[in-house]
Parts: structure tokens; sequence; C-alpha cells
């Protein structure tokens, strides 16, 4: 029980400072500022407070899910603990 709780602490930690990153990354970039992927008709502007803002989701959604996956390793008995 002691390690779940310190699972949760730590994914809670990861989404909070991924969101507090993106909000910065947001607040500090106008949304003129960006780069366009050229396409077959027209570019797609790419604003990079959104790239900062789904890089940031990404790695917190990451994190999570490596972290569950590793809970249920160690709780079928094949972790190294």
């Amino acid at each position: 029980m002691d390690q779940t709780i310190q699972l949760g602490f730590k994914i809670a930690l990861v989404w909070a400072l991924g969101f507090v990153i993106a909000l910065t990354v947001r607040a500090l970039f106008p949304s003129q500022s960006g780069v366009t992927l050229p396409g077959a008709q027209n570019g797609v502007f790419v604003p990079f407070s959104k790239i900062g803002f789904w890089t940031c989701m990404l790695a917190s959604v990451t994190v999570t899910a490596l972290v569950v996956i590793r809970a249920m390793v160690a709780d079928c008995g094949l972790g190294g603990r």
C-alpha cells in the first residue's frame, strides 16, 4: 500500500508539473509565433504554445502509463523488489 501511495503522488506531481510547464509556454509565446508545416494545398500553422502544451501532455500520459505498468508488474511478483 505504501508503494501505491508513493506512485500516486509521483503521478500527481508529474501531471501538475506538466500543466504548469504547458501554461508557462502558452503564456510566454504569443499565438503568432510558431512553425508552418508544408502541405499539398496550404501550409498548416502550428503555434509554439500548442506544441509545448501537447508535448507536456504526452509526457504526462507516458509517465503515468509506465508507472502503472511498473506497479502491475510488481503486484504480479515479477519485479525485482
